[in-house]
């Protein structure tokens, strides 16, 4: 039979890691994480992993796993996830998938397109424009594929440069290739929740967020990890807080600045992470993180579907 699965989704600051402790603790789940930042090990202020006290009441998987200097792709995530969910399972617990990294979620319930081998040399090639022009290769993109460029951030590199890399090897877009893929269905039965509150209830949450990882020590811990030899152009420092506290360490604008940047860039982001889960037709949505009540309803009235 397969496996039942229940996740929890949505934008940055929404409350789904409030509300996926309040799920395990009702149905007996561990909870396996589903955010890209948190899987990093020493990345602890500008990544909102669960607290101390969270960790005790519920057990978190895939959480300070990788070193910061390490890769960490969805292809790697989606094989651990489902080794988490199979130790769950065996447990008699049930798994709860939790996190706003949409391309993760597609990986583990639906499969990624893996399309051409990396090319290193043109990759070099294109960072260097990049470098040289900053937001050159959006522009690029834009006008060859303006589906991919409409999703990806004008700041992330990689998939910028992955995009482009897949049309000049194939001369197709990556859109139009992930789309005949098909994605074909997983051995998970999956009940998807959706966090959807007040655009003002979001963006004020964002705020408290970002203020409080700033009084937490973010610069602190940043400025620690780069004397520990941590180089800048790492993928992890491109993440949103840590590459503006990386810019300001660097000269290039003072902390207010920063901090202005992080909110702005963090309320774009949860933009972007909507647009991607309203675009998944299995998710149900709620508009209250503290919702437990109508959490359940769904998990109980719903069942699961395949992904």
């Amino acid at each position: 039979m397969s496996a039942r699965v229940l996740a929890i989704v949505g934008p940055t600051a929404s409350g789904k890691t409030e509300l996926a402790v309040g799920l395990a603790l009702e149905l007996g789940a561990q909870i396996v994480n589903a955010d890209s930042m948190q899987v990093y090990r020493n990345m602890d202020r500008g990544t909102a992993k669960p607290t101390a006290q969270q960790r005790a009441q519920v057990r978190f998987h895939l959480v300070d796993v990788v070193d910061p200097q390490q890769g960490f792709s969805a292809n790697q995530f989606a094989q651990l996830a489902r080794e988490a969910i199979e130790q769950i399972g065996s447990q008699g617990m049930l798994p709860l998938v939790c996190g706003g990294t949409g391309l993760y979620i597609k990986a583990l319930f639906s499969g990624l397109f893996q399309g051409p081998e990396a090319d290193p040399d043109l990759r070099a090639e294109l960072m260097a424009q990049e470098a040289a022009q900053r937001g050159s290769l959006h522009q690029r993109l834009a006008q060859v594929d303006p589906q991919s460029a409409e999703r990806i951030s004008v700041a992330d590199s990689v998939r910028l440069v992955r995009a482009l890399e897949v049309y000049q090897k194939t001369g197709r877009s990556i859109s139009e290739l992930q789309a005949e893929h098909g994605f074909g269905g997983s051995d998970f039965q999956v009940t998807m929740i959706g966090l959807d509150p007040p655009r003002d209830e979001l963006y004020r949450r964002i705020e408290q967020r970002v203020d409080a990882m700033f009084a937490a020590g973010l610069v602190h811990e940043v400025a620690a990890l780069l004397a520990a030899g941590l180089q800048p152009a790492l993928p992890a420092f491109k993440a949103i807080g840590y590459r503006q506290v990386v810019a300001h360490l660097a000269g290039e604008y003072d902390l207010d600045e920063a901090r202005r940047l992080v909110k702005r860039d963090t309320r774009r982001l949860a933009k972007r992470q909507l647009t991607w889960f309203r675009g998944q037709a299995d998710v149900r949505w709620l508009d209250d993180p503290q919702n437990l009540d109508a959490a359940m309803a769904i998990w109980s009235g719903q069942g699961g579907a395949p992904c």
